[in-house]
């Protein structure tokens, strides 16, 4: 008996050139990078041997979205889960295993995302986001909350079908003159993914108002600790009252570690034996191992002995665990200024300490911040020696680009090279002596 041509399709897909590619198979990163887009301009849609339902949809340009396809009351349905790459495979099957436990259970889930009317106010659809899309997906959630409440609470009830992309345009000029460009393109960017979340999945109709608005133009961070700088630090870390504050500094300045993990450090994450920390999930999704230094284990050593929970810097808040002290860095940074005009007046005993503010505009280094200190470690590697992909291991990054920045931190070498080679040409010129006795 010859299969039907409808099982004849969905056993093989034609991709480009005459390569057959399997219709359904058990997924693996490997497998989905292979898979070809299609050159008839529809999407094509591969399904996982592990999951029922579960699938991945590949359009002509390539890209690559999980999707559950499940019918449901007798009707197909086809929801999207999210992006390729953006979410692991073992997320994506999760997250399809919850909507099959719902589907059991008589409910629909691409029901539940046909919410997004134009009626709606902005409020509305920030909720739906959140829940829907940024608690699901994102770890740093909570900064989507921090953007709408700081820049968006007064468009909160606002129709949605109101909002125009000349409005957009206003408030990311407003907030870039008051707040900062960074936080103006941070609230267009969330605008922005969330009418498009409200436009591809919850059949919202409208247009994207935060769509193509140029953003101003953004350098990477390049802050770090310098030499000179260090001693004031420490002397005004050293001063800090509260210890859980200066020791999550003092292990965020010696790992490197991201700061959220860094908060969510447990007891039982710390090998004291081998001198190592094993994050159970970063950032980018995955396990990493932290080598502790000697003064790093010393400082938890020292905790442990007084700890009575599980969390290494506990808190007071719904955590339980500490979250950002902003507040508690400002006043380090504070104390670090007046012990730098102090020393100086020392130094320059005929000067006032408004000739110390005008000639020291960064005292108490206001544009440091606390991600600096993961970036302070990174630079002092590179400054001893250290490879790129040493530094990139150390630091947990996914790729060598996000570690590229430390090439250029790394001005020793450099500064040496040139030093080496100006010597050379003053003594092949014969002018050696005569640039030692100008420098006198």
């Amino acid at each position: 008996m010859k299969p039907t041509r409808t099982i004849q399709k969905l056993a093989k897909f034609k991709g480009s050139g005459s390569t057959s590619v399997a219709r359904k198979f058990h997924f693996t990163r490997e497998r989905i990078d292979a898979l070809p887009a299609p050159k008839n301009g529809q999407r094509a849609y591969f399904y996982d041997a592990k999951v029922r339902g579960l699938a991945i949809a590949v359009t002509g340009l390539g890209k690559k979205t999980f999707i559950l396809y499940r019918k449901v009351a007798g009707r197909p349905e086809r929801v999207t889960i999210g992006p390729y790459l953006d979410l692991a495979i073992e997320q994506a099957r999760n997250r399809a295993e919850e909507m099959n436990a719902d589907i059991a259970l008589g409910e629909n889930p691409a029901k539940v995302r046909r919410t997004v009317r134009d009626e709606m106010t902005l409020q509305e659809l920030f909720n739906t986001f959140l829940e829907l899309y940024s608690k699901k997906y994102k770890k740093t959630w909570s900064d989507d909350q921090g953007i709408f409440n700081l820049h968006l609470a007064s468009w909160k009830l606002r129709k949605i079908s109101s909002i125009r992309k000349m409005d957009v345009v206003a408030l990311h000029s407003h907030i870039g003159r008051t707040r900062g460009q960074y936080a103006a393109n941070r609230v267009v960017e969330l605008l922005c993914s969330m009418f498009n979340r409200a436009r591809e999945e919850w059949e919202w109709t409208g247009t994207n108002p935060a769509a193509g608005i140029k953003a101003y133009p953004e350098k990477k961070r390049d802050r770090f600790l310098q030499a000179y700088e260090l001693p004031i630090f420490f002397k005004a870390l050293a001063q800090e009252p509260n210890a859980n504050i200066r020791d999550y500094i003092l292990i965020s300045l010696l790992t490197g570690a991201r700061r959220r993990n860094i908060q969510a450090l447990r007891w039982a994450e710390i090998d004291f034996d081998r001198a190592e920390w094993k994050i159970p999930e970063t950032k980018n999704g995955e396990p990493m191992t932290v080598t502790l230094s000697a003064p790093a284990l010393n400082i938890l050593e020292t905790r442990r002995d007084s700890s009575i929970g599980e969390w290494v810097f506990p808190g007071i808040g719904t955590t339980g665990h500490l979250v950002e002290p902003k507040s508690a860095w400002k006043r380090i940074l504070k104390r670090a200024a007046t012990i730098q005009m102090d020393e100086w007046l020392k130094a320059n005993p005929k000067s006032t300490a408004t000739d110390f503010a005008k000639l020291n505009p960064n005292a108490g280094f206001k544009d440091l911040r606390l991600h600096d200190l993961r970036r302070t470690l990174g630079s002092w590697q590179a400054a001893t020696g250290a490879s790129l992909p040493i530094i990139g291991k150390s630091l947990g990054h996914k790729s060598l680009g996000a570690t590229q920045i430390y090439a250029r931190l790394n001005l020793d070498p450099v500064r040496d090279s040139v030093n080496r080679a100006t010597d050379a040409m003053f003594l092949a010129g014969g002018v050696a002596g005569l640039l030692k006795e100008g420098s006198q």
